[in-house]
């Protein structure tokens, strides 16, 4: 962990082939990083701009364009996870992540045997299973912890997604009757570069509604003490440049979390000496501050919808674009 005493964790929110030959071995060596996350977004950007992975699609031949990416991002994945597997080992995390299809969303029983095709072909524990935080979702996320495997329950914004994602893990650790690795991924920045603009021209305080947002949600999650389930705060890098590279890192360090984000913001993190808590952050002051977006005529509750369909479409355009590209 990268603060032992708060029991704190930075995952690197990259996977790239050369990538893991290098620079991932030494962020682990030097225990920076203890665990590392994927979407179909960050495999998008490492297929279609590395010339690491030319060779092993022309091996390929004429199979189905899905079948091609699997194979590419499961020979990463297994690559990652092999080298965090000391880590996990010694149950310092050690986790890799891999996102199920998410034009699945919608369909339980597809995401269910999706989920459960890629744990087996990898054949690595320290693996987690990578699912929307839909109502399908929720029914994905109990069946695969009944049956011991780790999930990474992603895209979410709302207090109620995290809800059901933390009792869907209860369900299914109650299942399988041992304790099951997951993480809620609730993600940060993404609130504020969709609300900041109007915030600033209504005199609000910019920068804090995706931080008291997490906070919030935080918050829940460890009042619900579900056995082996953490907060993970994502979408934790920086846009905008009047912000310190390592913002969402720093105002986001909490006690039995993880943060997952881009290698630059982490290594910012590094250089600076804060290992102090930020959460949790009083009621009031949240509360406060919602207060006012309320007042200010803004559907707070309207946008975190619309961020969770954007996240979605999103991911679905990434893993549409790969398809169509191999």
């Amino acid at each position: 962990m990268y603060i032992e005493d708060l029991k704190f964790s930075l995952w690197a929110d990259f996977i790239e082939r050369d990538y893991l030959d290098n620079e991932f071995k030494e962020l682990i060596d030097k225990k920076i990083i203890n665990g590392a996350t994927s979407n179909p977004a960050i495999f998008k950007n490492a297929i279609l701009t590395s010339s690491a992975y030319k060779k092993q699609l022309k091996s390929l031949g004429n199979i189905p364009a899905k079948e091609k990416y699997e194979a590419l991002a499961i020979y990463d994945i297994s690559k990652a996870a092999d080298i965090l597997r000391p880590l996990y080992d010694t149950k310092d995390d050690g986790y890799v992540s891999i996102e199920v299809d998410p034009s699945l969303c919608d369909d339980a029983p597809a995401t269910i045997a999706e989920g459960k095709r890629l744990f087996k072909t990898i054949n690595r524990p320290n693996v987690m299973i990578k699912v929307p935080a839909t109502t399908a979702g929720y029914i994905a996320m109990e069946e695969l912890t009944s049956v011991g495997i780790p999930v990474n329950a992603t895209l979410v914004f709302k207090k109620a997604q995290a809800i059901a994602c933390a009792n869907a893990f209860k369900r299914g650790v109650y299942r399988y009757d041992k304790i099951v690795d997951t993480v809620v991924s609730i993600f940060v920045s993404r609130i504020d570069r969709a609300l900041d603009k109007e915030l600033a021209a209504k005199g609000i305080d910019v920068a804090l509604s995706g931080i008291y947002n997490t906070a919030s949600i935080y918050a829940i999650i460890e009042q619900m003490d579900v056995k082996g389930c953490r907060a993970l705060f994502a979408s934790t890098g920086v846009k905008d440049d009047s912000l310190a590279a390592d913002y969402y890192i720093e105002n986001l360090l909490a006690y039995n979390s993880v943060n997952t984000a881009p290698v630059d913001t982490i290594m910012a993190f590094t250089k600076n000496s804060v290992t102090t808590s930020a959460l949790p952050i009083k009621k009031e002051i949240i509360d406060a501050h919602f207060s006012k977006i309320q007042e200010a005529g803004i559907d707070f509750e309207a946008l975190l919808d619309t961020q969770v369909k954007v996240g979605l479409e999103t991911f679905k355009d990434a893993f549409k674009e790969i398809l169509e590209s191999i």
